[in-house]
């Protein structure tokens, strides 16, 4: 299985509801640095897993829409806990959808499975993986 990895990095605000949380039902930030990991079990024609500047440009833009954000007021997170599991879900989705629209290329139509992960820090990160 061939894998590319691109990254970037998003800041958010939040809190979570339940006592397992703790402090952090208290709004706090996070700064998440994010992989997503691309794979295929074949290159393409071009020797390429994916068009590397297209993945990186994309998933710019899938995670403009959460930088800079207070999670907690927005509709499409009411009710959910936004813990870095579920948002590593949120942004596999995001670039799913992506991707079978076609903003990522010819190329990423070969992609069969991917990976986000989300780093909290640099001792903790939570990721989600499936298939496309």
């Amino acid at each position: 299985m061939y894998r590319l990895c691109v990254r970037d990095h998003f800041m958010i605000a939040h809190s979570f509801k339940g006592e397992i949380f703790g402090p952090a039902q208290r709004t706090h930030g996070a700064t998440y640095v994010v992989d997503v990991i691309f794979q295929r079990p074949e290159l393409d024609e071009d020797g390429l897993v994916i068009d590397i500047g297209l993945a990186s440009e994309t998933l710019k833009e899938v995670l403009s829409h959460l930088n800079y954000r207070n999670l907690d007021g927005e509709e499409a997170f009411a009710g959910k806990n936004t813990s870095t599991e579920f948002m590593a879900s949120v942004i596999f989705s995001r670039l799913a959808d992506a991707i079978g629209k076609g903003a990522m290329g010819k190329t990423a139509q070969g992609i069969t499975r991917m990976e986000v992960k989300l780093h909290e820090s640099h001792i903790a990160w939570a990721s989600y993986e499936g298939d496309l």
